[in-house]
């Protein structure tokens, strides 16, 4: 049996993240071993983000008065909660590719923004590319024109220099 410091340590556990996090990813963790939720959590945490598997009533009371508090509808049976700090796509890519891999539990909602996405929703948010590659994407947009027009200045220019050398040539023959 819980005590209630234990359950107080929790909650605040809980409210750290809750206050911290750009993202809140709600999964069913059952039929999961524990070597399992250990990997899953390792996983989560080299990309700077954070799983707890809690109750649900402790997981409602660290919620409340935060963006995530509209989790409170979703924390219905076993259910672990992962935590984004930085990335917001990168809790769900892995929970994703993670739920694929065992083939064991599910993602059941997310929290972006404080809008709640349904398990849908967040696999579509688990299919989006990364900031890094959005930000290449769009560098590489933005220089694209800029690289043509270099191209196209050169080309004249070479253009232009040869004729005048093919004309030079021509004189002095």
């Amino acid at each position: 049996m819980s005590t209630k410091a234990f359950k107080q340590e929790k909650i605040e556990a809980m409210k750290e993240n809750f206050s911290k996090a750009k993202v809140a990813v709600v999964t069913e963790y059952r039929g999961l071993t524990v070597e399992e939720i250990t990997n899953l959590r390792r996983n989560l945490q080299k990309e700077n983000n954070d799983y707890m598997v809690t109750k649900n009533t402790l997981a409602k009371v660290a919620s409340k008065g935060t963006q995530f508090e509209v989790l409170s509808e979703t924390l219905k049976g076993p259910v672990a909660i992962a935590f984004g700090f930085q990335d917001e796509v990168a809790p769900a890519k892995i929970l994703t590719k993670f739920i694929k891999d065992v083939k064991k539990g599910e993602i059941i909602a997310s929290v972006l923004d404080g809008k709640l996405l349904s398990a849908k929703e967040t696999e579509v948010l688990a299919n989006l590319p990364s900031k890094e590659e959005l930000y290449a994407k769009i560098l590489g947009s933005i220089n694209s024109p800029a690289t043509g027009i270099v191209g196209a200045v050169n080309a004249v220019m070479s253009s232009l220099v040869r004729a005048m050398d093919q004309v030079a040539k021509q004189k002095t023959a």
